[in-house]
């Protein structure tokens, strides 16, 4: 079994935001397999099951702990499934990416963002598979808090949108043909 893990914070003033682009994708990807998110009593998480060709099952997962504390939820829910580090894919926004461009990594550090940055600290390690969703540099004298909490409208909101599908079907690559067939697919498309 493998793990699917996308970041955001709940609350709908968060849902068309910047920072819920892994939960975006998550959304997109159980809809796609006919899976529903429900509450767990393992963990403060959303959870839903999908059995994937040529991946087997998932558990994908969406932390209600607020993207700081991402990472707290996951070693609760990974133990009893026997899922290690390495069956872990985390799906997270990235301010360092243009918008609308994806880039996938088999490991590596938090690049200065809180949510792998919590999840990291909770699994012990950073060797597990990330798939990074650009959402654009903030502004010359914005705060970062406000432009990753902001809500998108009209062609901002289009772009993560279309992103998100990509990052779906980058999900699938990741799970299906294996983490360097994706990164060779995927890391660079869709810069705007």
């Amino acid at each position: 079994m493998k793990l699917v893990a996308g970041l955001g914070n709940p609350g709908r003033q968060y849902a068309r935001t910047r920072h819920n682009a892994g939960w975006m994708v998550l959304d997109r990807f159980a809809s796609k397999h006919g899976a529903e998110f429900r509450g767990t009593g393992r963990a403060p998480a959303e959870t839903a099951r999908v059995s994937l060709a040529g991946a087997g099952n998932l558990l994908l997962v969406k932390p209600m702990t607020y993207m700081n504390c991402s990472g707290e939820v996951l070693p609760a829910l990974m133990r009893p499934a026997g899922i290690e580090a390495r069956d872990v894919v985390v799906v997270v926004d990235d301010v360092h990416l243009p918008a609308g461009k994806l880039r996938i990594r088999a490991q590596g550090s938090a690049g200065g963002h809180n949510g792998l940055k919590s999840v990291i600290e909770h699994l012990g390690t950073d060797a597990f598979t990330r798939i990074r969703v650009g959402v654009g540099e903030k502004a010359e004298g914005e705060d970062l808090a406000d432009h990753v909490l902001e809500t998108l409208k009209g062609d901002e909101y289009a772009v993560l949108a279309e992103a998100s599908e990509r990052a779906c079907e980058a999900l699938e690559a990741v799970l299906t043909d294996g983490v360097d067939a994706a990164m060779n697919r995927y890391n660079g498309e869709g810069e705007k």
